[in-house]
């Protein structure tokens, strides 16, 4: 027969104090001595005591769980997001609990009202793309930190990529390997993302010298528009040497293009994509150079922030988070 294991009672009685001054110390709680707090301490140690999940629940007044809120149906920018919040959070032994809102208001009321029935400690809201959303934050009893796309009021506190040094990072990469002709291919012109990454190719190439070649081209996200984008510039400016992309499908619809028209990609042109979304820039002829977002690590410090909110001492404003360049066969040769 296997061993009783101990309890919190048995803990109390080991350290000669009451279960309600134990549960304070093994959690933090309340005004201890600091003798006493060590003194129970000690006790849970000797006897090997873990609280259960439930239990802790109860003696600490929280869940030990966050839920992750998100309109990104396809889960290509929030499934990052969640595995970099998963990685921070689960030191911890906190758990996410994941509501997909689909774009729907009525749907993201709903699951607000399941989450805050499960008494989350908090919650970390993301989405499918980087303009600002309504914020939720008055509405709700706990805190909030926003992920990829941020809250529209400054008063609360969002993570994300840093889109201008992204651009800088395309810009200077395309002028490092000698191109001078460099044309910007972006995604709708109403989508903040599509403004700054131009603007921080634009302060690269300035820094070299140079400007866009030709006049900036904005579309919607698609392949479709990519390669639509690479038929004016073929007819624009059939000199370009490089072409900067405002996301990965932009780019393998300009590189379908140019390879259809007898262009060769790295050689002749050289093309950036932005988001390093795997199954994308490796299906495309060749693989892409990119600009990956880490959303991963956006997830990890939304997560610590929030962690840090639930603890008392919540931030605001944004803060954004480095990209990082990813070179493969669209711009240098093995």
């Amino acid at each position: 027969m296997s061993e009783r294991r101990a309890t919190l009672v048995d803990v109390a009685q080991r350290a000669g104090v009451s279960r309600g001054t134990a549960s304070k110390a093994l959690n933090g709680a309340g005004q201890l001595r600091a003798s006493t707090r060590q003194r129970v301490i000690a006790a849970a140690e000797e006897l090997g005591f873990e609280a259960s999940p439930a239990a802790r629940s109860l003696l600490s007044g929280r869940s030990y769980t966050v839920g992750l809120l998100t309109s990104d149906s396809l889960g290509r920018f929030s499934i990052p997001v969640l595995l970099g919040a998963e990685d921070l959070l689960a030191t911890g032994e906190m758990a996410i609990l994941l509501c997909d809102a689909r774009a729907d208001r009525i749907r993201e009321q709903h699951y607000i009202r399941t989450l805050l029935a499960r008494q989350v400690d908090g919650f970390i809201v993301t989405g499918h793309r980087s303009d600002a959303r309504p914020s939720l934050t008055a509405s709700l009893p706990v805190p909030v930190v926003y992920a990829y796309t941020p809250s529209d009021n400054p008063n609360d506190l969002s993570v994300v990529p840093d889109d201008l040094q992204g651009g800088v990072l395309a810009g200077h990469h395309l002028t490092s390997i000698g191109r001078r002709r460099i044309a910007y291919v972006g995604g709708p012109q109403r989508y903040h993302a599509s403004h700054l990454r131009l603007q921080g190719m634009t302060t690269a190439l300035e820094q070299a010298g140079i400007q866009p070649h030709g006049e900036p081209l904005f579309g919607e996200w698609r392949e479709s528009w990519g390669r639509q984008a690479a038929q004016i510039l073929l007819k624009s400016v059939p000199d370009l040497d490089a072409v900067f992309c405002a996301s990965d499908h932009l780019a393998r619809g300009v590189c379908d293009v140019l390879r259809e028209a007898g262009v060769s990609i790295p050689d002749d042109v050289a093309v950036v994509g932005f988001d390093n979304y795997s199954e994308m820039v490796m299906a495309a002829r060749p693989p892409l150079t990119t600009i990956d977002m880490n959303l991963r690590k956006v997830g990890e410090i939304a997560a610590g922030h929030l962690l840090d909110a639930i603890a008392g001492r919540p931030r605001s404003g944004l803060e954004t988070v480095p990209c990082e360049l990813v070179i493969r066969e669209s711009t240098v040769k093995d």
